[in-house]
């Protein structure tokens, strides 16, 4: 199948981030594969496209990134069907909350097969299409927690810094090759990661917990900023953007939230710092 239009994957497309760039790539004339652990949950999706009047520009697939053994045929046939992959944007994830004693090895594990590892598989099988078309542009939604850790998310930043650390890695390998690695790093953005995109570690909430009032006030504490995180659509803006640049830079900050934390981290005195976090988070 010939396709003049550039071809666009997106990971995680059911909710939140996922779902706002694979309508903003669309309307920007991309042809998008969005794809999602269970089509059947689509509806979102294809409603805010039809509403947009771009749903012909969207197509949903199956795709579960921690599947790892069937990664490659799917992006084999995605190349064969449209015979090209112009961008891929690593967006699927969650966040794991609990205190680090708490969370179990396995819930740590987890975490880091989707948001890790997950992301690291569906690059690697997209790099041999890119390889033979010399071309070619992979997006990883990163977080201002991949370069700044916080309490209670210590599972979430460890998946967000390994990304940072390989995706540094792969841009300097790529870059001679036309293909351009790049990391987006939002702030606190009104988005379903704070909703059912979170997961409490089994632990983390239980009376038993040696953390549990700490824990209680952590959640209060979020619980009140709710209403308060900006618009997520300029996520979904930022990423088409960058998708159409032919040099973008590594990194891209966005949110008042993560310059703000970015810069604090690098210019305050580490045992000033850490005090400012636990009254913050007022975990202690």
């Amino acid at each position: 199948m010939t396709e003049t239009r550039k071809i666009a994957i997106i990971t995680g497309t059911s909710s939140g981030i996922g779902l706002l760039t694979a309508v903003e790539m669309a309307g920007a004339g991309y042809h998008v594969i969005a794809t999602m652990r269970d089509p059947a949950k689509k509806d979102r999706l294809m409603a805010a496209a039809e509403k947009a009047g771009i749903s012909q520009n969207i197509e949903v697939r199956a795709l579960d990134v921690t599947r790892f053994e069937e990664l490659p045929s799917i992006v084999e046939g995605i190349a064969r069907d449209h015979g090209r992959i112009d961008v891929l944007v690593n967006n699927a994830g969650y966040a794991l909350a609990g205190f680090a004693e708490d969370i179990l090895l396995e819930e740590l594990k987890a975490q880091l097969d989707t948001n890790f590892f997950g992301q690291v598989a569906v690059t690697k099988a997209v790099l041999p299409v890119m390889r033979r078309q010399g071309s070619g542009h992979i997006i990883m939604v990163s977080s201002i927690s991949g370069l700044v850790s916080f309490p209670i998310t210590s599972s979430y930043s460890s998946s967000k810094f390994a990304l940072e650390a390989w995706s540094e890695s792969l841009r300097i390998e790529l870059h001679s090759l036309g293909i351009r690695v790049v990391l987006i790093e939002p702030g606190a953005f009104d988005t379903d990661i704070w909703e059912t995109n979170v997961r409490l570690g089994k632990r983390a909430m239980s009376p038993e917990s040696s953390y549990f009032e700490r824990a209680r006030r952590y959640t209060e504490r979020v619980k009140q900023e709710r209403g308060r995180r900006a618009d997520p659509r300029r996520v979904a803006q930022l990423i088409v953007r960058v998708a159409g640049m032919a040099n973008p830079n590594l990194r891209y900050r966005i949110g008042s939230d993560a310059a703000f934390l970015y810069w604090m981290r690098r210019l305050v005195p580490w045992r000033r710092y850490e005090r400012m976090i636990a009254k913050g988070t007022q975990i202690d």
